[in-house]
């Protein structure tokens, strides 16, 4: 069995004293320290994350976009160059292979970024359906490292790292939105995205450079409350953002629809994207199962596998579940039977033989500024 990969920036997390977990066949830092401090630095000041167990896939050429309109589901040739978007890669069946974002850098660039354990599924999709369409698919992912800052005050840490005259870039950066730009004096696409609720920006940059930003950040950030944050409170607050996990949420075994994605996908676009022909059909039919938020109304937290309960009966699943700290209870993300996904429906969940009261509730949990 062969060990994890370690990204470029593996000795700053050791040096940092944290506790490595093994992720997508990454060792990658679960935390530093408390997962609960770093959970509420995000929220109240910015939290400084190692992504680089991402994928990075560009795309290129004159049938790029056309290309990528096959591959996934989105439509990705409406996208504004230097915009990006979220989508998703399905079967032929439309089960869910990966979920991603894509961002256009040119008119005929993009640079796709699928999951830690997805990426090579994913570019051997892309090597597959690229059969007849004019474009150049690179995996870069062993070259290229992604630093994540997220939180209330990352546009003031990202800002007092940039030359002048792209101060009112960082700042006036939409949402979903990515430019070239030079932090700490290292060239990187700057991204204003991210996975956990919060404001944030995501830098990609070579390998080599990766760890003089990530210092660079940490110490310009120090006095804004930044601090590193591992892969425990990222899981955190995304579950609080309502923002599904491949392997938890998504999966092959579900489609967009049970998933709560059917916005994502363009039935507009001309091209016969993948999976296509069975959306179309599934669309039209009310799901067996839907993804759900559960409130607990007690203490304890339900856990991913647990059963979710209408009195005697099993109805679903819980997916993803663990105390909210921002929140102060549990919450939970589930696959329920349609007849009980209304908010306001009261369930419970099989705690290891008893039954704890959860309510339906509208995701996410969380929303910036509450």
């Amino acid at each position: 069995m062969s060990s994890p990969k370690r990204t470029a920036l593996h000795a700053e997390h050791a040096e940092l004293g944290a506790a490595f977990t093994d992720f997508g066949g990454w060792d990658m830092p679960l935390k530093y320290g408390s997962e609960l401090a770093e959970h509420r630095a995000v929220r109240s000041a910015a939290g400084l994350f190692d992504l680089s167990h991402m994928g990075e896939i560009r795309v290129a050429g004159p049938d790029a976009a056309v290309f990528l309109n096959t591959a996934l589901v989105g439509n990705l040739g409406a996208v504004k160059v230097g915009r990006a978007k979220y989508s998703l890669i399905c079967d032929a069946d439309g089960g869910i292979i990966d979920d991603l974002i894509s961002y256009r850098l040119a008119e005929d660039v993009y640079l796709v970024v699928p999951n830690a354990g997805n990426t090579g599924t994913v570019a051997a999709a892309f090597a597959e359906r690229a059969d007849g369409f004019d474009v150049e698919i690179e995996d870069q992912s062993d070259e290229l490292s992604l630093i994540a800052v997220q939180g209330p005050n990352a546009a003031a840490i990202v800002q007092a790292l940039v030359p002048e005259e792209q101060r009112e870039l960082v700042t006036g950066m939409k949402y979903y939105a990515a430019e070239q730009a030079v932090v700490a004096g290292h060239p990187v696409l700057l991204a204003r995205t991210g996975y956990t609720g919060e404001d944030g920006f995501e830098l990609y940059l070579p390998n080599a450079e990766a760890a003089d930003l990530w210092n660079a950040l940490l110490t310009a950030g120090e006095p804004q409350g930044l601090i590193p944050a591992g892969l425990a409170s990222r899981d955190s607050l995304r579950l609080e953002a309502g923002m599904p996990l491949y392997g938890n949420e998504l999966s092959r075994e579900v489609t967009p629809f049970e998933a709560g994605l059917g916005p994502v996908v363009s039935f507009v676009k001309p091209e016969a994207f993948v999976g296509r022909a069975a959306l179309e059909t599934r669309r039209e039919q009310t799901p067996e199962l839907q993804l759900v938020g559960l409130r607990g109304d007690g203490r304890r937290a339900a856990r991913s596998g647990y059963a979710v309960l209408a009195g005697d009966d099993a109805v679903g699943r819980v997916t993803s579940g663990q105390p909210s700290p921002t929140l102060g209870y549990p919450v939970a993300l589930a696959y329920v039977a349609p007849e009980h996904a209304a908010a306001g429906t009261r369930l419970q969940v099989d705690l290891r033989g008893k039954a704890e009261p959860f309510t339906v509730v509208d995701l996410p949990f969380y929303r910036r500024g509450q």
